[in-house]
């Protein structure tokens, strides 16, 4: 099916507010998942209400909580979520790094105990409308591992997402958001619900042999993921693991630490303002200069011309905000079986769809 933004915003808020969020948290969090759908991040989307309505109902989301300042330095920061919706906390931390870069040029700041904190691109697209540099390193925690280490077969790690943004006066920023697994988990669910195959390089079967079934994720023999880039994926995922778990939430994934069924983030965040550096407008300058060369490139076989990050998630949401939204029918039903769960009728689920 395909569905418009704005009816699955608003079907996707009242879920939250029928779970016991209020208006404010539950259309921050709407809007959050449903601008991933439009920017082509369909695992980080609609498709995660089923795990949120689960986790309020057993208590693992707080709805209410916010961000709290745990530990100032200054330049350094300590904040901790509190388990609260990751949309809301995740945007109240990077806020207080953005007042407070102003001050001291950089802020260093450890965000811990957030559940899902959805897109990580979203923080990064955050701190760069404000003209500031940013970097996201993020460790997932509370439940097994699913992404194995390069060269190895069992699952140790998770998918360790990584982002980056650097401003642009008078254009959209540039934007790297991605996950350091060869693809995020909630792309392989995406194409399981589907009945589709996963791109090669992805998966690994219980044997640690390359396989494009994602039923090996879902079903027993069970496989893994594997690292994007080989062992420099695989390195960038480590330190993400360090710096956004051991580092900024003290709680990795090695098995000495809990794990049931909840979605914790931890994320190391790194903001700075470029006027800190003096030459703000040479820098915009070279950025420009560097994307237009970039640009420039003859495409090679098979590509229409060069985009540098964050550009096919802007041709994503255009096509998207003027065709609808698609979502397969096992993410739909998903969805419909999380309203009820909530507590929505039939009656007023129909209301809000069709």
């Amino acid at each position: 099916m395909q569905i418009s933004a704005d009816k699955l915003t608003a079907f996707i808020s009242r879920i939250f507010v029928t779970a016991g969020a209020s208006a404010a948290f539950a259309d921050e969090v709407a809007v959050h998942l449903v601008a991933a759908n439009l920017k082509g991040h369909d695992s980080h989307g609609i498709g995660m209400t089923p795990a949120y309505v689960h986790n309020i109902r057993t208590e693992l989301l707080k709805v209410d909580a916010e961000a709290a300042v745990i530990r100032d330095n200054g330049a350094v920061m300590v904040v901790d979520g509190q388990f609260g919706f990751g949309q809301v906390v995740g945007r109240q931390a990077a806020d207080i790094a953005i007042e407070r870069v102003r001050d001291t040029g950089v802020v260093c700041m450890g965000v811990r105990n957030c559940h899902h904190l959805g897109r990580i691109g979203t923080y990064a697209e955050h701190c760069a409308a404000q003209g500031l540099v940013s970097l996201h390193m993020v460790n997932v925690v509370g439940h097994d591992p699913q992404v194995s280490p390069w060269g190895g077969r069992e699952r140790r790690m998770t998918t360790n997402p990584f982002a980056c943004a650097v401003p642009r006066a008078d254009a959209p920023p540039v934007v790297l958001d991605m996950a350091t697994s060869a693809v995020a988990l909630g792309k392989v669910r995406v194409a399981y619900n589907a009945g589709n195959r996963v791109p090669e390089g992805a998966l690994v079967d219980y044997e640690g042999a390359p396989t494009t079934n994602p039923a090996v994720m879902y079903e027993e023999p069970f496989g893994a993921l594997g690292p994007f880039g080989k062992h420099k994926g695989y390195g960038l995922a480590v330190m993400c693991e360090l710096l956004g778990g051991a580092l900024a939430g003290e709680w990795t994934a090695q098995p000495e630490n809990h794990r049931s069924h909840h979605i914790v983030n931890h994320m190391f965040m790194c903001v700075v303002d470029p006027q800190a550096f003096g030459g703000v407008e040479k820098f915009q300058a070279e950025v420009d200069a560097m994307v237009d060369y970039l640009h420039s490139t003859t495409p090679a076989k098979g590509f229409d011309r060069v985009r540098v990050p964050g550009e096919p998630e802007r041709e994503s949401m255009a096509l998207r905000e003027a065709d609808g939204i698609p979502i397969d029918d096992a993410t739909w039903t998903g969805v419909l079986k999380a309203a009820e769960a909530a507590g929505l009728s039939t009656d007023e689920i129909t209301a809000l769809v069709e």
